[in-house]
This record gives C-alpha cells, sequence and structure tokens, in this order.
C-alpha cells in the first residue's frame, strides 16, 4: 500500500517530494522513448485498478474481512519492497527503534486511514467514494490554518466549498445510499487529514532519525507496512475476523488469493510509477492528471459494478468531480505565487 493516500496527496508535499525522493540509487529505468506519456499512463493504471480491485473482492466477492485484506496486503507490498531493497535494486532506509518511535503516531493513523477505506468500499459506489474523499481535502485546509497558521486564497476556498456542496448533493441524490458506509467514510476523511497533518509535524523528526538524514517514499511505505503488520493482526482478532476467515470458501479459492495478491502489487505499484511519473514531469502535471484521473474511476466504478444513478446524483457526481480539478488549480496558483 502507498504511504499516503494517493487522492488526497497534497500538492505542497508534491513539489517537496520531488527532491525527499530522489534516493541516490533507485529504479534502474530503461531509455525508454516519450517516458512522460508511458509513467503517466502507467501511474493512472495503477490509481484507479487498486480501488477497482478492493471494490471487486469487497463487493463482487463479497469479503467480509476488511482488516485481513489491508494486512495481506502490507504482507504483499514489504516482501516485494524488503526483497528489492536487500537485492540493491532499491534503496530504503533502515529501520531503527529511533524511527519507529517517532513514527509510531503516523502509522496508528495509517492504519486507521486504510481500514476505514476498506469497510467504506465496501457499501459505497466508487463515484460517490471519489467525491467523498474530496472532504479531507477541507479538513486538511482548515487544519492547516488553525494548526500551522497557513493561509489559503479565496479560489482555494471557493473550490473547498463546492466539494462540500458537492458531496452533500451527492449524498442527497444517491440511489444505493448506505448510512454504515458513509459514516466508515466521513470518519476515513477526518484519519485521512488526520495523516497529512500529522506527516508534516513529524517528518522533521523522522528525516534526522535516519541515518543519512532522509526519508524517501519507499522508505516510508516499508516503515508504514511493517509497523502495521503487527497492529493488522491485533485488529483482527480484536474485530473477531478469524471465525470469518475460518468458514468463508473464499480463502479455499487460488484464483481469490490471485486477486487480492494482485491487489497488494497494485498498492506498491501506485508509489512506484507516481514517483516515476514525478520524474518525468512536473509537480502541476502531476496533480492535475490525479485530478482528472477521478473522472475515468468513477465512469468505470458506475459501469463495472452495474450502478443504480439518476440524473441528479450523475450530475452531482460530475460536479465534485470538476471542483477537485478547479481545487488542484487553484492550489497550484496559490503554491506559485507564494
Amino acid at each position: 500500500m502507498r504511504s499516503f493516500s494517493v487522492d488526497d496527496v497534497d500538492l505542497e508535499d508534491v513539489e517537496a517530494s520531488k527532491d525527499r525522493d530522489r534516493p541516490s540509487h533507485f529504479l534502474r529505468l530503461p531509455n525508454i522513448q516519450n517516458q512522460s506519456l508511458l509513467s503517466g499512463l502507467a501511474y493512472c493504471i495503477a490509481s484507479c485498478s487498486m480501488i477497482l480491485v478492493n471494490k471487486f473482492v469487497l463487493s463482487g466477492y463479497g469479503f467480509n474481512a476488511g482488516i485481513f485484506l489491508m494486512l495481506y496486503q502490507n504482507i504483499v507490498s514489504v516482501t516485494i519492497v524488503s526483497t528489492l531493497s536487500l537485492s540493491g535494486v532499491i534503496s530504503t532506509e533502515p529501520l531503527t527503534w529511533k524511527l519507529i518511535k517517532v513514527w509510531l503516531p503516523v502509522n496508528i493513523i495509517f492504519v486507521g486511514m486504510l481500514i476505514t477505506s476498506m469497510f467504506s468500499l465496501k457499501y459505497i459506489n466508487v463515484a460517490m467514494l471519489t467525491i467523498l474523499k474530496n472532504v479531507a481535502n477541507v479538513l486538511t485546509a482548515s487544519g492547516e490554518t488553525y494548526f500551522f497558521k497557513k493561509q489559503h486564497d479565496r479560489q482555494v476556498w471557493i473550490s473547498l466549498m463546492l466539494m462540500i456542496i458537492s458531496a452533500i448533493a451527492g449524498g442527497v441524490t444517491d440511489l444505493s445510499f448506505h448510512a454504515v458506509g458513509y459514516t466508515w467514510q466521513i470518519l476515513n476523511c477526518f484519519l485521512t487529514a488526520s495523516y497529512s497533518l500529522t506527516l508534516r509535524h513529524v517528518m522533521d523528526s523522522a528525516k534526522e532519525s535516519t541515518r543519512s538524514g532522509n526519508l524517501n517514499e519507499l522508505s516510508m511505505v516499508l516503515l508504514n507496512n511493517v509497523l502495521s503488520l503487527p497492529l493488522g493482526v491485533i485488529l483482527v482478532l480484536g474485530f473477531n475476523e478469524v471465525e470469518y476467515l475460518l468458514e468463508t470458501p473464499l480463502l479455499r479459492m487460488p484464483t481469490f488469493w490471485l486477486v487480492i495478491t494482485a491487489s497488494g502489487v497494485l498498492g506498491l505499484a501506485i508509489s512506484f510509477t507516481s514517483m516515476w511519473f514525478l520524474r518525468q514531469t512536473s509537480a502541476t502535471t502531476y496533480s492535475l492528471v490525479g485530478s482528472l484521473n477521478k473522472i475515468p474511476l468513477s465512469i468505470a466504478g458506475i459501469l463495472l459494478f452495474k450502478v443504480r444513478t439518476s440524473m441528479e446524483n450523475s450530475i452531482s457526481i460530475m460536479f465534485g468531480l470538476l471542483a477537485g480539478v478547479f481545487f488542484a488549480r487553484a492550489k497550484l496558483r496559490e503554491n506559485s505565487q507564494s
């Protein structure tokens, strides 16, 4: 899984990550012409596929152990990243007790963010989930103003208000409205915003706790996923998912294991492709493509899962998607001025 939610990456963090995630020894990519187009396409496919595959597992298969799914995906990510690191293909920071103690509060929020995302995705269609995730941007911007005294310009606040309006309108007109799913998603928005704000607060301390004085994206992926394993096991036991896992016939189906393994690989692929895309383009292109990518994702979610919708709900969804694009442009404009 990614170290943070792709859809909710702050645009300032995107710009900073171009320097932060530039390890001296990274993936050796072949010299391919038009790598910008190829990397952008790979990033879009990975980010869309991850959500659609998770939705298929939770709703298509009817799998009722979201915490176990998160745990298994994290095991897949740890295995792949550790193997690549040990073989010298990528560079990651060693996990020290000093770094773990600094990072633990961030990781607890990270795990909560992933679990609530799984729970909400089971009940909410992909298009509405994409719109509701915009609320996290509102909470993050408000938190930046309150805790870090960061001032946002008028266009940013207008776009955030449009996001709130679209989320409310979408919920009211949602023909498949599910109170449990919406409750989990609201909690997910608060945790996503908390993760972004907490990450910003502890990042300097985390960097000081590493040997190189830096913490690249892959090190964050490895750190988050390793620390999430014991917590995931405790939560699987606490939510009594073990009884379900012992009884469900899904775990005796090879195809099911193939699908959930693919979901873990896709989660990690988002990290690799996003870093590749960032190195080939600018933060402007990256953020705008990320916003525009929600449009085909929403359409695919509606068509693949045969979601019942109405004209009013479709308009609300499109309104929210365009508000997301407007927000990305407003943030980029704000950052360029500052």
